[in-house]
């Protein structure tokens, strides 16, 4: 059977669209466009949210130090009233920022409908040009350079918001003050071993051997009570948590001053990583080598645990040993410097 002209699918024309339009329904301005009262009322109803925004920003600033918690907290219906206030507080003026945006966007911004193609592959130079133009058209199109009001409010709202961020960065502790400085570790205070708990005498250590030690202050008691427990006992290990090696005495490179911290080739480091404060206990006799298994710190414990590989930025401090009258290690007294990481104080 022959195929008649009038079966044959017409040919589709080169720039036709890929998809027939459907059209548009007719636009239709909104009373902000052809109202200008309209428009001057929209605009100040926009700003009043924003101001709101801001104010319970403030406010959200005033219940944290007005409503008391802790042991004899402020209650209002039966709830916190701190908790309720600042959430209320926050939510409000994150909320009022919200809908003043959507607002904007509904009453004053340009109420154009578009059609844009989609490209199935990178846009030309020419294209990426034309984005740039229709951007800058978008920004105009707001009226943002040109309703200074609204500009002005917005940039106050969310300035405002700040407020809220700097007061709970409070609730992230008390700051540290001294403590960083300092560890239990005192004069005459013994070094045991960090699972039996038992003193160390330099004969029981070994060349070569690594030993995760500990002060003994943990394990006594005042009264029949533990001297610490508790998160106190856990804040208090994680500063002095130590290790003890043992080299030949003619590898050991003292630093100046510290030719009597050691006691026959036994020295003392902070177990504590100076860079982010990951516990080390990877210790390589041969090359003296104490290696951080976080993120591969190396420190050569024969040089006074200088960096020699990785991120640390400062050698491990050193506890000084000597032996008591019992032929104990004991310190002769604590760090000199703060242990683990460092951080902007620290000098």
């Amino acid at each position: 059977m022959s195929t008649t002209a009038s079966s044959t699918p017409a040919v589709r024309e080169e720039h036709a669209d890929p998809i027939a339009d459907p059209g548009l329904h007719e636009h239709q301005p909104r009373p902000t466009d052809v109202d200008e009262k309209a428009e001057k009322r929209a605009e100040r109803q926009i700003a009043t949210l924003f101001g709101l925004s801001a104010l319970f920003a403030v406010l959200f600033v005033v219940s944290y130090f007005v409503f008391h918690i802790g042991e004899d907290p402020t209650i209002i219906a039966g709830y916190g009233a701190s908790n309720v206030a600042l959430g209320v507080c926050l939510g409000m003026s994150l909320l009022l920022i919200g809908i003043a945006a959507i607002q904007w966007a509904r009453k004053l911004m340009s109420d154009v409908e578009i059609v844009e193609m989609r490209h199935p592959a990178a846009s030309s130079d020419e294209d990426r040009a034309d984005a740039i133009t229709a951007l800058n058209q978008g920004i105009d199109d707001s009226g943002i350079a040109r309703r200074p009001l609204i500009r002005n409010s917005m940039l106050g709202a969310l300035g405002m918001l700040g407020l809220p961020t700097i007061v709970l960065l409070r609730d992230l502790g008390p700051a540290p003050g001294d403590k960083l400085a300092h560890t239990v570790w005192a004069k005459g205070m013994r070094v045991v071993n960090d699972v039996a708990g038992t003193p160390i005498k330099p004969e029981e250590v070994e060349i070569g051997q690594l030993i995760n030690g500990e002060p003994a202050v943990f394990y006594e008691e005042v009264d029949g009570e533990p001297k610490f427990e508790g998160v106190t006992l856990q804040q208090a290990k994680a500063k002095a948590a130590v290790i003890l090696v043992r080299m030949k005495p003619s590898d050991i490179t003292p630093a100046p001053g510290r030719e009597n911290w050691g006691v026959e080739g036994i020295l003392c480091y902070s177990k504590i990583c100076t860079h982010v404060g990951c516990p080390i206990s990877l210790w390589e006799q041969q090359t003296h080598h104490l290696l951080c298994p976080c993120h591969q710190s190396t420190f050569d414990l024969a040089d006074n645990a200088k960096v020699i590989f990785g991120p640390a930025a400062r050698p491990l401090p050193q506890l000084p040993l000597k032996v008591d009258s019992e032929g104990y290690l004991v310190a002769q007294h604590d760090f000199d410097e703060p242990v683990g990481p460092s951080y902007w104080e620290r000098g």
